[in-house]
């Protein structure tokens, strides 16, 4: 299992298949377009959640449960779609749809645990969230280009040999890793900056 970041309160663990037959490097892309396009739906109201998130922090200083095991349940619905769109296991994810912070273990390879603050939250840096994300999100762009020319490699590395790379599926899992870690800031399920680190 390859898990990092156990110290931030957002974090996954995946356990990539060591070997996928070859045609999937094609194929999970395409069988993954039902998950992806219910990814973007839970991703709009998503966006929602965070604005009605950002005003109950800001004037009350504490986030629902119920809109905090939203976001928990968007993260990880996208997490997973990505990891079987990214031919990284072949297993087909289900449309599973917990709403809780902890991981329900309802997928063998892909978990996502968080760690919501819900009281005493910092109403300081909750109003200028998007500000204070600038930085991850401009390295986050330069990893996602990375992440193309990595992800075309691997497309040909399974293609012709069944398996991605070691290094760059590690490359491919700390981005998610990152990423996981800067969508629970934004969509403000922590007050605990990001760190800057694919581990």
């Amino acid at each position: 299992m390859h898990a990092a970041g156990a110290d931030y309160p957002a974090t996954l663990t995946c356990e990539p298949a060591e070997k996928v037959a070859n045609w999937r490097a094609i194929g999970n892309p395409i069988l993954a377009i039902p998950h992806l396009v219910i990814a973007s739906v839970l991703g709009q109201v998503s966006e929602v959640i965070s604005v009605i998130s950002w005003f109950a922090i800001v004037f009350t200083g504490r986030l629902p449960q119920g809109l905090a095991n939203f976001q928990a349940m968007y993260v990880r619905y996208y997490a997973r779609a990505l990891v079987y769109a990214g031919f990284l296991r072949e297993e087909y994810p289900q449309f599973a749809f917990a709403m809780t912070p902890d991981d329900p273990g309802d997928d063998s390879r892909v978990r996502v645990d968080f760690r919501p603050e819900l009281e005493n939250r910092n109403r300081v840096t909750t109003a200028f969230r998007l500000i204070l994300a600038i930085p991850h999100l401009l390295v986050l762009a330069l990893l996602g280009i990375a992440m193309f020319f990595v992800v075309l490699i691997a497309v040909f590395a399974v293609l012709f040999t069944g398996q991605w790379p070691g290094a760059l599926r590690e490359f491919a899992l700390g981005v998610g890793r990152w990423s996981i870690r800067v969508t629970a800031y934004l969509t403000l399920l922590t007050d605990e900056y990001p760190p800057f680190s694919l581990e």
